[in-house]
Formats: structure tokens, C-alpha cells, sequence
């Protein structure tokens, strides 16, 4: 028996699915695709309103 097995029987059996669903966690993050480097195409982009607005008044209207 693994020393993961001893520690599962271990467990209170209201806490085995709460175990189960960390470890599917644990493989799907694990599986996750990993992602390639940042893109920053879209650099640049707000030069012509460099002279308007600040850049914080640009992430205001960025949230509005």
C-alpha cells in the first residue's frame, strides 16, 4: 500500500470527495495546455491619444 493509500484510509469519509476533487484538480492543472510567450501586437496602439488623455484617465474609459 502507498503512503497515498495509508493517508486516504486515514481520512474521515466526509472528506474523501473533498480529497478527490483536489486531486482531479491537481491533474487537470497539470494537463493544462501551457501558454506560449505574451503577444503585444497591440502595442502602440493609443499613441495618437497620447496628447488627449493620461493613461489613467485611459483606463477609466477602459472601464466604463
Amino acid at each position: 500500500m502507498t503512503r497515498l493509500e495509508e493517508l486516504i484510509k486515514e481520512l474521515p469519509p466526509e472528506y474523501h470527495k473533498e480529497a478527490q476533487d483536489f486531486l482531479e484538480f491537481l491533474i487537470a492543472k497539470k494537463k493544462a495546455k501551457p501558454r506560449g510567450p505574451l503577444k503585444l501586437n497591440w502595442r502602440g496602439a493609443l499613441r495618437d491619444l497620447r496628447d488627449k488623455y493620461t493613461s489613467v484617465e485611459l483606463q477609466h474609459k477602459a472601464q466604463e
